[in-house]
C-alpha cells in the first residue's frame, strides 16, 4: 500500500508499506479522509511534538475516517463497505490509568502517528473493531474525520466542567478552537470571546458561534469591560503560543478556570504565577480525549452546517507536501486541510 512517510523536518516522501490481513477482531481500513492536525503541524516544521522528538521515517495523521475493506476472523456487525470515523489510540486496558477510567493516559498507549506507531497517512490500516466507529449515509468522510478533533474539545469542556450561561474566551481559533467554540455553543455557555489574530480565522469564529472574535492586543481591556472587570469563568488556551497561556490566566476571574488544550512548542512553558496564585485558579491540562468520539459525531451530524464551512481544502496525497505548507503557514484562507490517501 501507498503511504506518506516524513524523512526529515518540512519534507514527505511516497513509499510503499506492507499490510497484512486483519486479525481477529480487526477490521481493514481503506483511509478516504485525514485531516492536518496542529500536532502534526509541529512534527512537520519542528521536528517533535513538545518533548517528544520525531523518529524518521514517521508516517503522522490520526484525524481519519475510512471505508471497511476486510473484517477479521470473529467480528461481526461491521462488513466491507460500512464507513466510519477512526480512533487513533491503542489503550492496554489494564493500567491503573485504564482502570480507573483515564484512558487517554494509558501507561501502555500506542497513538498511531506517534514515532514507530504509523498514523493514517496511507491507503489501509487494519484496527481493533473498538476503534471503527460508524457514521451516518449523509456525513462525508471529511466530516466524520472532525469527529477526533471535535472529541478533543469536547472533553476539554468535560474537564472544564463548563455549565450552561457561563462565560468563555478561547484564545486561537485554529481548528481545535473553533471546534472549542461550536463545542461550547452546544454546551449552551454564556457569552464566547474569541481571540485570534488572524482576520479570517475572526471570521471562522463568528460563523461558528462566538458572540466576539477580538485581536489578541484588544482582548484584556474588551473582556474585562464586557465582564465588569471580573474577567471570563474559564479561559482556554487552544494557541499554546509564548504569552497565551499568561494571558488566559489573565482574563479569567478570580476562583476561576484555566484550560490548556494546545500544545505548546517547548517542554517549558511562560505563566504568569503570581496572577495564578492571586486568583486561586484552577488549571485543567488537556490531554487529547476519552471517548467523546461518539458524542462528537452525534453533534456533527446534528449541526453539521455548523462544521462544512471549517472545511475549506482538500488534498490528494500526492500533494501532501503542499498541504501542509498551505496549512502550516496559514495560507489562502485555510480552516482545515484534509488530505485523501
Amino acid at each position: 500500500m501507498r503511504a506518506a512517510e516524513l524523512i526529515a523536518p518540512l519534507t514527505f516522501r511516497l513509499t510503499d508499506m506492507p499490510i497484512e490481513d486483519p486479525g481477529p477482531g480487526e477490521v481493514q481500513v481503506r483511509i478516504e479522509a485525514v485531516g492536518v492536525c496542529g500536532s502534526d503541524l509541529h512534527a512537520f516544521t519542528e521536528g517533535a511534538v513538545g518533548s517528544t522528538l520525531n523518529v524518521y521515517p514517521m508516517v503522522l495523521g490520526h484525524e481519519p475516517a475510512g471505508t471497511i475493506m476486510k473484517t477479521g476472523a470473529g467480528v461481526t456487525g461491521l462488513a466491507a463497505g460500512d464507513r466510519g470515523a477512526l480512533e487513533p489510540a491503542l489503550y492496554c486496558y489494564h493500567c491503573e490509568s485504564c482502570l480507573s477510567g483515564h484512558h487517554n493516559v494509558c501507561a501502555n498507549i500506542r497513538f498511531l502517528s506517534n514515532p514507530h506507531h504509523p498514523g493514517f497517512f496511507r491507503e489501509l490500516v487494519n484496527l481493533p473493531v473498538a476503534n471503527f466507529l460508524p457514521i451516518p449515509t449523509g456525513m462525508s468522510f471529511n466530516e466524520a474525520a472532525l469527529a477526533e478533533p471535535l472529541a478533543i474539545a469536547m472533553h476539554s469542556l468535560r474537564l472544564a466542567s463548563i455549565r450552561p450561561g457561563e462565560t468563555v474566551a478561547v484564545i486561537g481559533a485554529g481548528p481545535i478552537g473553533l471546534l472549542t467554540i461550536a463545542a461550547l455553543r452546544a454546551a449552551q455557555a454564556g457569552r464566547i470571546w474569541a481571540v485570534e489574530p488572524l482576520a479570517h480565522r475572526r471570521d471562522f469564529a463568528r460563523r461558528i458561534g462566538a458572540d466576539a472574535a477580538i485581536e489578541p492586543g484588544e482582548a484584556a481591556e474588551e473582556i474585562l469591560s464586557g465582564t465588569l472587570q471580573r474577567g471570563v469563568d474559564c479561559a482556554i488556551d487552544c494557541a499554546a503560543g509564548e504569552h497565551t497561556t499568561s494571558q488566559a490566566i489573565q482574563l479569567a476571574r478570580s476562583a476561576g478556570r484555566v484550560a490548556l488544550t494546545g500544545i505548546h512548542s517547548t517542554p517549558l512553558v511562560s505563566m504568569d504565577g503570581s496572577a495564578m496564585r492571586r486568583k486561586e485558579l484552577t488549571i485543567f491540562n488537556v490531554r487529547r480525549s476519552n471517548h467523546e468520539t461518539r458524542e462528537a459525531l452525534e453533534l456533527l451530524h446534528a449541526h453539521a452546517e455548523w462544521f462544512r464551512p471549517l472545511l475549506t481544502h482538500t488534498r490528494e496525497i500526492e500533494h501532501i507536501d503542499e498541504a501542509f505548507a498551505i496549512a502550516s503557514q496559514y495560507r489562502d484562507g485555510v480552516g482545515k486541510m484534509i488530505v485523501r490517501p
